[in-house]
């Protein structure tokens, strides 16, 4: 009688304690890795995938479990040819000093790391935006979520400095050699300014906007980023988000926009 009762629950080892601890620490720690690139959310996703293909194995359901393992059976190819840029990177920082502790410093006993969430001051960008909204001065402000844009920081000038009104409304004064692109704020900092986006596809846009709006709507449809684009010929403030560009009428409109977004 005991060992048919025994045989009902799946015997746990040492050796598959060890097993979940390692591939929990592995996961955390591609996790950090990729985590404020564009790859963390293709990340869990594959994770999702093969979590649910391992429950459908176990519930013995074949028609489903067979779809998911063709997904599965070619996972590795798909992961070179979609994280080709992060492991280019990885491979090339693997084995440095600055790398080593790098990881190390994101992690904690187990893999297990708490993350502190920083939220975003919008007052000095309220205020750079209503002066340079008066003035006309063209700007393109972005607004990093989880997706911090390491490819498109590095493509302007990193400056990495503290987030103030008066160094916005330096940066895109007219005479600044910074001007014409991108500033990139993340976690109350500008990392950069001149950085280069892509530009929208779209071609049902209407009023005909200029290559401010359209790089700014083009960066809003591949991440999840919030991006402020002021017209230079109007002096208007547009809004990109999630593939989508509307008008705000005024500051307080931004305000309320802005807050309930990053909220």
């Amino acid at each position: 009688m005991i060992p048919l009762f025994s045989a009902l629950f799946i015997q746990f080892r040492l050796v598959d304690v060890i097993d979940i601890l390692l591939v929990a620490l592995l996961l955390n720690g591609l996790y950090n890795l990729l985590r404020g690139t564009v790859a963390i959310n293709i990340f869990l996703s594959i994770v999702s995938i093969f979590l649910v293909w391992k429950i459908v194995i176990a519930f013995n359901l074949e028609l489903l479990g067979e779809i998911l393992g063709a997904f599965a059976s070619v996972g590795f190819i798909v992961l070179i040819i979609i994280f080709q840029p992060e492991i280019r990177q990885f491979l090339l920082a693997l084995g440095t000093p600055k790398f080593v502790r790098k990881v190390f410093s994101k992690m904690t006993f187990l893999g297990v790391r708490l993350n502190e969430e920083i939220r975003l001051n919008v007052e000095p960008i309220l205020a750079a935006c209503e002066v340079m909204s008066a003035k006309k001065t063209g700007a393109l402000i972005v607004l990093t979520r989880q997706n911090e844009l390491f490819q498109y920081v590095k493509s302007g000038v990193e400056i990495n400095a503290e987030l103030s009104q008066v160094l916005i409304e330096n940066i895109f004064f007219k005479n600044s050699p910074l001007h014409d692109g991108a500033m990139i704020i993340t976690k109350n900092r500008i990392k950069a300014a001149g950085c280069i986006l892509p530009v929208t596809k779209k071609l049902d846009l209407p009023g005909r906007p200029g290559l401010r709006h359209r790089a700014g709507l083009g960066i809003s449809e591949k991440s999840d980023a919030i991006v402020i684009v002021i017209s230079e010929e109007r002096g208007a403030i547009s809004v990109a988000n999630s593939g989508q560009i509307r008008t705000i009428y005024n500051i307080a409109d931004l305000r309320q926009y802005l807050e309930r977004e990053l909220e």
